[in-house]
């Protein structure tokens, strides 16, 4: 049996940009849950544990998340009476990939291709 390795081809349609979000921004699959969730509630400003118990992710599996979504501008860190609160960015360009990002992720195709860049991000 002739073994085809897909691998290489995977990604080849995606828009450039969509995988250099990919690569620098959704490069966990933590991060995909809380692009995910800053997505599904654009308004929230909240506190890692908040956010933590929302997603029902650890809070030691998202702090260091949250801080590298601020770092990469997905997302606004600022401290409110010593403690951080976390929020989406207000960039528009950063909402709108965001956005284009989360819709494409209703399409199977678009997921199993984005899989594949996150954990080769991952390496």
């Amino acid at each position: 049996m002739t073994r085809i390795d897909v691998a290489p081809r995977l990604g080849d349609d995606l828009d450039p940009k969509m995988i250099e979000f990919l690569h620098d921004k959704v490069n966990t699959f933590v991060k995909w849950d809380l692009i995910r969730f800053f997505h599904d509630n654009p308004h929230t400003a909240d506190t890692a544990e908040n956010i933590a118990r929302y997603t029902g992710r650890d809070i030691l599996a998202i702090s260091d998340e949250l801080a590298e979504l601020v770092e990469a501008d997905v997302l606004i860190g600022q401290m409110v009476a010593g403690r951080a609160i976390y929020r989406l960015a207000e960039d528009r360009q950063m909402r709108d990939m965001v956005n284009t990002f989360v819709r494409a992720c209703d399409d199977r195709l678009f997921r199993v291709k984005a899989i594949y860049h996150v954990i080769r991000s991952m390496r």
